[in-house]
């Protein structure tokens, strides 16, 4: 049995640990909040870019946007999104998996510390990587999808998906592929954008007038939803991580509170055997005398 003053080391230091892993609970917490605010803050704008694209996907020809132009994948073209820092669990690792299921030629563009990391030491073709932090402005999040929409375009890359944790509960992060560009029917993303933002699928069929015309009112809105709709996946990971942090902290508070409960108990043992071993140590030197 180790020695009471090992084991009050040892639960000075669980102590620790607990007070330490409960702070970064509570702001893991409070990030969390704070971001799925923002992702619903921004559902409305979504809704309303989303009818807008309904009501013109009817009024205009899809083979005319490059966007829309499906052509043989010779090089996809993935953004990764994972954390800057760790101790969020297995979140990183499972969209690592993800990534190591992809065996065709592939450049990734990232957006975190841990993705840079993993992608440089598998030594697969890292184009850049982005930095965006816990507040994740529209702006931070426009300069990835900007550069990887002008290497589609160039023919660099001949996809755009996304890897990134899906936030469907506070417990539950889905790791992702989610595929970007091209869209093969305008219509079905429409349908798909509506649905996911909670949206009736459903178009404006009155007539109206577009200035200077349809075609181009769709070239003018339809990269710009499309970089609206990599910021809302951006954010739904930033509260996945959030999201694993506060859980990941959560059970590591609650072990070191059991742990340090079957310390208690281990030091009032040792104790009470020191006490008793000295009190029979003394009976035994007065019957001796």
């Amino acid at each position: 049995m180790a020695s009471t003053r090992d084991i009050r080391r040892r639960i000075k230091s669980v102590k620790n640990t607990r007070q330490i892993t409960k702070a970064m609970e509570l702001v893991a917490a409070s990030k969390m909040k704070k971001a799925q605010q923002a992702a619903l803050a921004g559902r409305p704008y979504t809704q309303l870019m989303a009818s807008m694209l309904a009501t013109l996907a009817h009024r205009v020809e899809e083979s005319q946007h490059p966007f829309l132009v499906e052509r043989p994948v010779r090089t996809r073209g993935i953004l990764l999104v994972t954390t800057d820092k760790g101790l969020c669990g297995p979140l990183n690792a499972n969209l690592f998996k993800l990534v190591t299921d992809i065996k065709s030629p592939a450049k990734f563009y990232v957006v975190g510390r841990k993705g840079a990391q993993f992608i440089s030491r598998t030594k697969r073709d890292m184009v850049a990587d982005f930095q965006v932090t816990d507040r994740v402005a529209f702006n931070e999040v426009k300069v990835a999808a900007e550069f990887m929409v002008k290497h589609f375009l160039e023919g660099i890359i001949d996809t755009i998906e996304v890897i990134y944790p899906r936030f469907k509960n506070t417990l539950v992060q889905e790791p992702t592929l989610r595929p970007v560009l091209p869209l093969a029917n305008l219509q079905e993303f429409v349908g798909h954008a509506q649905a996911e933002a909670g949206h009736a699928k459903t178009a404006d069929t009155r007539e109206m007038l577009f200035e200077p015309n349809a075609q181009e009112v769709l070239e003018a809105l339809l990269p710009f939803y499309v970089n609206r709709h990599l910021y809302q996946l951006v954010l739904s990971a930033k509260a996945s991580e959030h999201s694993a942090r506060m859980v990941a902290m959560k059970t590591a508070k609650d072990n070191a509170t059991k742990l340090l409960g079957d310390l208690t108990l281990e030091y009032n043992k040792a104790r009470q055997a020191a006490i008793t071993q000295e009190i029979l140590e003394i009976a035994a030197a007065s019957f001796a005398a």
